[in-house]
């Protein structure tokens, strides 16, 4: 015998009532997992001293630094300075701050062997997430008398260097370096970016916008970062350079800590649109935590 046929009002009730268990359900899954938000632009800094681990994760969770580059030396696994870096990141476990092994010498263009040992024996440590090498051929000898050479050699280190691990590889690289040609037929810029994972962009300024300003001098390697489909942070000094006018351009050394944050938040305000604009890096820690609150 086939159910009895429910009244209009107890389909009704019925109705209700799934509409209302659906509706709870609902709002118990958005409660557990909240629709995902717009990323955020990062924020890292180059570490080049050792200060204590939990005073250098608290600084950088106060600042929202979520990537620390730590300089450590040759043979890390052997040296005094593994101790520090595994309390770094034990202290730094659970606040998603990522460690990337930092190091770099124009010599490596000369000596690539020596720059592939360092990050073999730095990543083979397991503490880092991947590399991020600051090697800036214009401080080799030769960048004046043999720049062509100097550039092949360069452009070969990172390629290796890229080439030996699985993990990101991220280069340093001046806001000028459009303006260098390479055998390629490239600018150095964009032939970097063929052998990296993603690039830091020196755009030291201590203004946001308009002429010679940060986002205008990263302007044209962010647009090449774009083009290569590759990340690229711009970059922001706060040490003292010097007295003259043009140190003083460069960094925020003499404003303060709250100068700086919101001149942060204006550059990712203008690079909003960008598709490769990754977050800024602040050089380095011990300046940014010398600026005044």
């Amino acid at each position: 015998m086939s159910a009895p046929l429910r009244s209009p009002a107890l389909r009704t009730s019925h109705a209700l009532r799934t509409l209302a268990t659906a509706t709870v359900a609902l709002a118990s899954v958005l409660l557990a997992h909240p629709p995902a938000e717009a990323a955020t632009p990062e924020r890292a800094m180059w570490v080049w001293t050792q200060p204590p681990a939990k005073t250098l994760v608290s600084f950088a969770k106060r600042h929202s630094a979520q990537d620390l580059f730590l300089s450590v030396p040759p043979n890390l696994p052997s040296s005094s300075a593994l101790s520090w870096v595994r309390s770094v990141s034990k202290a730094a476990r659970g606040t998603g701050i990522r460690l990337h092994a930092l190091g770099g010498d124009p010599g490596w263009i000369d000596d690539p062997a020596a720059a592939l040992a360092w990050q073999e024996a730095a990543l083979s440590t397991g503490l880092f997430t991947g590399s991020h090498v600051d090697v800036e051929p214009w401080g080799h000898p030769a960048w004046d008398t043999d720049r062509a050479g100097t550039v092949a050699r360069y452009l070969d280190l990172l390629g290796a260097l890229e080439a030996s691990t699985a993990l990101p590889v991220e280069a340093d690289v001046a806001f000028w370096l459009h303006t260098v040609g390479t055998d390629e037929g490239r600018s150095l810029d964009a032939a970097v970016l063929d052998r990296v994972d993603a690039v830091t962009i020196m755009s030291y300024r201590n203004t946001v916008t308009g002429a010679d300003s940060i986002t205008d001098v990263g302007a044209t390697t962010l647009a090449a970062a774009a083009a290569a489909g590759k990340p690229a942070r711009l970059a922001v000094e706060t040490r003292y350079l010097g007295d003259d006018a043009i140190s003083r351009k460069q960094t925020f050394y003499g404003q303060s800590d709250a100068d700086l944050a919101t001149a942060l938040q204006q550059v990712d305000a203008a690079e909003a649109g960008s598709p490769s604009y990754a977050g800024i890096s602040v050089h380095d820690y011990a300046g940014w935590d010398a600026l005044p609150g």
